[in-house]
């Protein structure tokens, strides 16, 4: 663990008694008091998250837009300032470097939120993109850090205990603000389900804000454990389990986020071709009939026959139900097919569903 990075944030997890792991190179907290009291709190409240380990890489010149637009699958053409997309960057044979957001912050500057595991090779794979466009690139991440106020009280207690004024913020927009002093990125997005804000700010700030926040009383922190059983009920991917390297965005079932109509990208053409020929195989959600809980990396069968792995599954919090996400040959993908999870040696029956299992509560 010596070798792990440490967020703004490390010596108030320490404090607080947090449960500290190692993930995407940094020590962060699973949990404060548990798993499921975390999760219920976003859900019926407001929880707080330190995201301070995720990426922020800046691109800025006079081929900013272009640029973005051939590395990143969603359409950024003709955006307004202040509006966020969701996407993705791919390998040319349609694997997926990472998931990531970006933020229009001028008609020649954006901002690409990128994934804590994923900054250096992303980085490094953006640099090595940009070389014939005229932009410059940052990897800025070292100098900011990152709250995630979540749940359905998440705008009264932005607004109120943080004074951030947050409520005209329609969802995937943000504004730039200044704040004791400080210059924020204060954004309406969030990874759980739930409406919220993420603010972007410097460690100073961040700091100070999370201590507002666990004064008031009004957010619970909340760790890396609740943060993947919230993202999950609600069919989010989480890069490394239903996306990665070798998974597309099309199997992945993301293709509204894809628009290979837009023009040339890097991956595009492998995607045509994917989509022409037909998916080979596809995540799904699959819902147990049992209690047992189906983990990352179990076998799925279809008629006796392994027909693909689980990406994530849990015992849902929100629904008491055991469930989970799986890449699965295609033919096994259509809802309601009749499918199995091998767990500990035995075969729990299930069948096919959605993979949101649990309905978000987004502000529209």
């Amino acid at each position: 663990m010596s070798d792990m990075k440490k967020t703004c944030l490390y010596d108030a997890h320490v404090q607080l008694g947090a449960t500290m792991v190692p993930f995407g190179g940094f020590e962060m907290p699973l949990q404060y008091s548990n798993i499921i009291d975390e999760h219920r709190a976003v859900r019926e409240a407001c929880g707080v998250f330190d995201v301070s380990h995720m990426g922020e890489v800046f691109v800025e010149g006079n081929d900013a837009e272009r640029f973005v637009q051939y590395i990143f699958t969603n359409d950024i053409s003709g955006a307004e300032v202040g509006k966020i997309f969701y996407g993705m960057m791919l390998h040319e044979n349609g694997g997926t470097v990472d998931d990531l957001l970006v933020y229009k912050m001028g008609d020649m500057k954006f901002l690409l939120v990128v994934n804590a595991a994923n900054i250096d090779k992303d980085y490094a794979w953006i640099e090595k993109q940009a070389a014939s466009f005229d932009v410059e690139t940052r990897n800025e991440s070292p100098c900011w850090g990152q709250l995630a106020i979540q749940g359905p009280e998440a705008e009264d207690v932005t607004t109120k205990v943080l004074g951030l004024p947050c409520k005209e913020l329609e969802f995937y927009t943000f504004n730039e603000m200044d704040s004791d002093g400080e210059h924020l990125i204060v954004s309406r997005t969030g990874y759980t389900g739930e409406d919220g804000f993420e603010i972007y700010g410097t460690p100073k700030y961040i700091v100070a804000a999370w201590e507002k926040l666990m004064a008031s009383g009004h957010a619970k922190p909340c760790g890396l454990g609740c943060r993947d059983t919230l993202r999950f009920e609600v069919g989010l991917p989480l890069y490394g389990d239903e996306l990665t390297d070798e998974i597309t965005p099309l199997e992945a079932g993301l293709g509204m986020f894809v628009k290979l109509d837009k023009g040339d990208f890097i991956g595009r053409d492998a995607l045509l071709k994917q989509k022409e020929e037909g998916l080979k195989r596809k995540i799904v959600g699959i819902e147990l009939e049992g209690r047992a809980i189906p983990r990352h990396g179990y076998e799925v069968l279809k008629d006796d026959v392994v027909v693909g792995t689980v990406t994530t599954g849990y015992n849902s919090i929100s629904t008491g139900k055991s469930v989970c996400m799986a890449l699965v040959d295609i033919n096994a993908a259509a809802l309601d097919t009749p499918i199995a999870v091998r767990i500990h040696k035995k075969v729990q029956p299930g069948i096919v569903t959605k993979k949101r299992f649990y309905k978000k509560s987004y502000k529209k």
